[in-house]
């Protein structure tokens, strides 16, 4: 039997006997929390209300119901205004701003220039800043007058529109570059519990909202690490919404009764990513050894019978679902010619170290353990090390928490621009690796000023040219052993209605509504 048959099988007796007493005594929801309250539960812990230091992308749809900013990216990936009324190309390297005249805090008081001004100081500040690696640069507010501004750069800056979604707004006078645990928003929620160790919060619809009033009264967080905790709370009633599930989870809830699924595919890069820190003499410096060992791997047979179909192959740097991004390869399956090629490096007894967190993607540990089978079939050990969500594995990626070989890692895109992975991934510089946020020490001069040629390149054709050859240039580099584009999968109880999810795996919780059960 395939895995996926198992799984079908295995499912279907143990809905049989462990969970029919339990669907029996929960025939509607049963969640705690009253009535009307829409319970989220999440796959990693929300540790953070606070944007700029903490984005995994399925924890933007909370922080934005608090927090706004001035767009926010819709449906065909295009950037849509929130607390700016305009948002419009003034001149090559100034973008005119409006901000809305209706547009306030939960405390009554407006949202103004200097509080954008100061919102981009803030995340500059960040350290190993996850939104600020993907700014080429950063604008300077200028103020036309008390609703108007300039965003203004040295250069032409492409889709800061877009970009500038992810800059969250708070009131200058309260914002800090420390997490913002406390203070006002100009979303649709408050926050009326914050547990970060447990990752629990509640939310409450604001009386004062300046848009239209959310759909539901409260909204309940909650952290279940475990997904098989997560789809049985499911079930229950215990909770609505489970995000980011897997393919199992997807397949075992698939036309039940009461449950609804929602798929796209998304924005969001899984690659086995080299660890370009490593010393000239080290054979994982050549670019041969890299696309050798990217022979190994059986994509197609990790797709069809671990991931059950639930990803799409990258057949290039980026995903192909991005503005901007190109089939600049494909990732082959050849092991007799990898280890001809490794033999041909002088290659012999590798050992790699492979590390990533768990829950970083779907079905991680046994794509991880089916990717050291394959190596193993070519002659090179693999010994794999997973850290748990919260620990200390941000240290590994900035070169202080050890040696390494390969990360297996997720790089969300929240802009829907080709130009905003690109960015993050590849324009790393001598400056930015000596403080550790050149993404995995890949740094590359010419890739880098590249990448910024395009992001300063107004004339659409010519960005295009600029766009795929850099791609092609990364590509000729090996980068990762394989990658590929996990699509976005969430389940909800058909007492959910409103919930539109984007490729960004993202939503707008305002606009969701919940029906008594």
């Amino acid at each position: 039997m395939s895995r996926r048959d198992l799984l079908r099988a295995g499912f279907a007796t143990s809905a049989g006997l462990a969970l029919g007493p339990v669907l029996a005594a929960c025939a509607g929801p049963t969640g705690t929390s009253g009535a009307g309250t829409l319970t989220l539960a999440l796959n990693r812990s929300l540790v953070s209300l606070d944007n700029k230091l903490n984005q995994f992308d399925a924890h933007v749809t909370v922080q934005r119901a608090v927090r706004q900013a001035l767009t926010r990216i819709g449906d065909g990936l295009r950037p849509e205004p929130v607390l700016a009324e305009s948002f419009e190309l003034a001149s090559p390297t100034a973008w005119r701003v409006r901000l809305r005249p209706e547009a306030v805090y939960s405390d009554g008081t407006p949202v103004t220039v200097a509080d954008v001004a100061t919102a981009l100081e803030m995340y500059q500040q960040v350290e190993a800043s996850f939104v600020g690696n993907q700014f080429p640069e950063w604008p300077q507010v200028e103020q036309v007058d008390d609703q108007t501004f300039d965003l203004v750069t040295q250069r032409p800056l492409v889709g800061l529109d877009a970009l500038m979604s992810n800059i969250l707004i708070s009131p200058a006078a309260a914002n800090l570059p420390e997490e913002l645990s406390d203070g006002v928003g100009s979303g649709p929620y408050l926050v009326t519990e914050a547990n970060r160790g447990t990752g629990d919060y509640t939310l409450r619809a604001n009386p004062d909202y300046w848009g239209p009033a959310p759909g539901v009264e409260r909204v309940s967080i909650r952290f279940l690490p475990e997904e098989t905790s997560r789809v049985l709370a499911l079930r229950s009633g215990e909770v609505d919404v489970i995000d980011s599930i897997s393919p199992d989870s997807a397949e075992q809830l698939d036309g039940l009764p009461g449950m609804n699924l929602l798929q796209a595919q998304g924005t969001r890069l899984v690659q086995l990513f080299y660890n370009f820190r490593k010393p000239p003499e080290h054979p994982l410096s050549r670019p041969a050894v890299r696309r050798a060992l990217s022979l190994a791997i059986d994509g197609p047979s990790i797709v069809r019978d671990v991931l059950l179909d639930s990803v799409t192959p990258t057949d290039g740097v980026v995903p192909l679902s991005l503005d901007g991004a190109y089939e600049v390869g494909s990732f082959e399956f050849d092991p007799r010619r990898a280890r001809q090629m490794l033999d041909a490096e002088g290659v012999d007894d590798l050992e790699l170290t492979i590390i990533w967190e768990s829950g970083e993607f779907a079905s991680d540990a046994y794509v991880m353990e089916a990717v050291a089978q394959m190596l193993g079939d070519i002659g090179v050990r693999a010994h794999l090390r997973q850290f748990e969500p919260g620990g200390d594995l941000p240290t590994w990626r900035q070169g202080r928490g050890g040696d390494f070989d390969i990360i297996g890692n997720g790089y969300g895109n929240q802009t829907g621009l080709a130009l905003t992975s690109l960015q993050g991934l590849f324009a790393g510089t001598p400056e930015m690796e000596a403080t550790g946020d050149a993404f995995m020490g890949f740094v590359y001069d010419d890739i880098a000023g590249g990448i910024t040629a395009a992001a300063a390149e107004t004339d659409d054709e010519r960005r295009a040219v600029l766009l795929e050859d850099v791609q092609r240039s990364i590509w000729d580099l090996w980068p990762a052993m394989w990658a590929f584009t996990q699509d976005v999968l969430l389940a909800h109880r058909d007492t959910v209605s409103g919930l539109d999810l984007l490729p960004i795996n993202s939503y707008d919780l305002a606009a969701v509504r919940l029906e008594e059960g």
